[in-house]
């Protein structure tokens, strides 16, 4: 259709023509008759008729109603005062156990709420309010952080210097790092961020788990707090700080959690381990791995690195060891210089997959020397024994078995079941007490 179809006409309109002969109509005006005098005189005012008897009983009358009005409404007022009295009594109660639970859910809410560090890209925040910027986490943490020198003997006799970091965790002095930073030193220093430098003593270590406990002498540390790391999910935020090339102090870096509950052989050792992408170098073991509300969730342990055998290259891919595994080891030996727990009284070393492939043997931890006067002897233990359980948990390797033994304290009752002679034998064994020569 033409687009000019679609345009409406306009009415047009004429202009009046105006002319000299042109004379305005004059309005027509409507006579009206003439008034009369006679007509506009007033009417005679009828006569008054005396009201003085009727008055009187009209008043009367008025004020009788008004004085019930007025009882009426007083007795009113009281009811009304009484009633309500009471109402607002009742609705104070009611708003009163409202609050009560309001108070209640909200506590629940808080204690029952979706894990997470309160960064999580996977879940819904444990607590908003507390959670901090990764800038935030470094400000008010990184006066904790340590470096940690140690001078080892080489194989060859000749002196070497281990450097990682650590981090303090107490106010007088006691440091946390790893056992591979200190193994085998014969002198250890710590620099605090504000540079002064201590020596360092060895209170104990846990090379299962790689982790050690230091002390120096000094009063009023800012130190850190232990988080949880089973309340983490894969996709919260982490930061990592320490001492990467054993130069570059106080450097952070920030990931997130990749994985959790890895696997990881750590010269020969398996170790459970958090996985993430922060950037963890050489230099940086030992060091925290906290959670957006600066508390330490992780001890920052390993890395992969390099290209695999088809040639990838390795990124993004370090791991730390997780809190919760390692916190009660770690003021067991602040306060006692050794990790305490159950014991078997046994000395036992892995069966390998190769090894049980080839014997037709189950793997676990073979008992090579069974203690006179131990558990294991008083619960019928044999040397060449393959222990292959505890209680109701599987033991497949030397490390398996310590965590299992983590579970149970000394003088516990349970049983432990070996493979003898081609069979599976379950024995009843009340554990030891773990002792500083265990």
């Amino acid at each position: 259709m033409d687009e000019m179809e679609n345009i409406q006409e306009q009415p047009e309109f004429e202009p009046v023509a105006e002319t000299d002969d042109f004379q305005p109509e004059m309005p027509v005006y409507e006579e009206y008759p003439e008034v009369t005098q006679q007509e506009i005189l007033p009417e005679e005012k009828p006569k008054k008729k005396k009201r003085g008897a009727k008055f009187f009983f009209m008043a009367l009358s008025c004020l009788l109603a008004l004085a019930i009005v007025v009882v009426g409404s007083g007795a009113a007022v009281i009811f009304l005062h009484m009633h309500w009295g009471d109402e607002i009594k009742r609705n104070e109660q009611i708003i009163h156990q409202m609050q009560q639970t309001i108070d209640e859910l909200r506590e629940e809410i808080k204690d029952n709420s979706f894990t997470g560090n309160g960064n999580s890209v996977s879940g819904t925040p444990n607590e908003n309010a507390e959670g901090l910027t990764p800038g935030q986490v470094y400000a008010q943490s990184v006066d904790s952080i340590v470096t940690v020198s140690a001078t080892v003997r080489g194989t060859m006799g000749q002196q070497g210097t281990s450097t990682g970091s650590g981090f303090v965790i107490t106010e007088d002095g006691y440091v946390v790092t790893n056992y591979h930073v200190v193994e085998g030193a014969t002198a250890v220093a710590v620099t605090l961020h504000s540079g002064m430098e201590h020596t360092a003593e060895v209170i104990g270590y846990d090379d299962a788990n790689d982790v050690a406990v230091l002390k120096i002498e000094a009063q009023g540390l800012q130190f850190l707090k232990a988080g949880s790391s089973d309340d983490l999910i894969v996709g919260d935020q982490v930061v990592a700080i320490g001492n990467p090339l054993g130069e570059l102090t106080s450097t952070m870096t920030v990931g997130y959690v990749s994985a959790k509950d890895r696997v990881i052989s750590t010269d020969g050792s398996l170790i459970n381990m958090i996985q993430t992408d922060a950037a963890i170098n050489s230099g940086n073991s030992g060091g925290p791995l906290l959670n957006m509300k600066g508390e330490v969730v992780g001890i920052t342990t390993a890395k992969y690195s390099g290209t695999t055998s088809s040639g990838a290259s390795i990124e993004g891919i370090s791991f730390a060891v997780p809190m919760d595994d390692v916190w009660k080891k770690i003021t067991d030996l602040r306060d006692f210089g050794y990790i305490t727990g159950a014991a078997l009284g046994v000395m036992v070393r892995d069966v390998d997959q190769q090894t049980a492939v080839y014997y037709g043997l189950p793997m676990g931890a073979y008992v090579a020397e069974v203690n006179a006067g131990g558990a294991a002897e008083k619960a019928g233990v044999q040397a060449r024994d393959i222990i292959v359980a505890i209680g109701e948990n599987q033991v497949t390797s030397l490390n398996e078995l310590t965590r299992v033994l983590e579970q149970y304290n000394g003088g516990e009752a349970t049983t432990i079941t070996v493979w003898r002679a081609g069979r599976e034998v379950t024995l009843k064994i009340t554990l030891d007490t773990r002792t500083p020569d265990f």
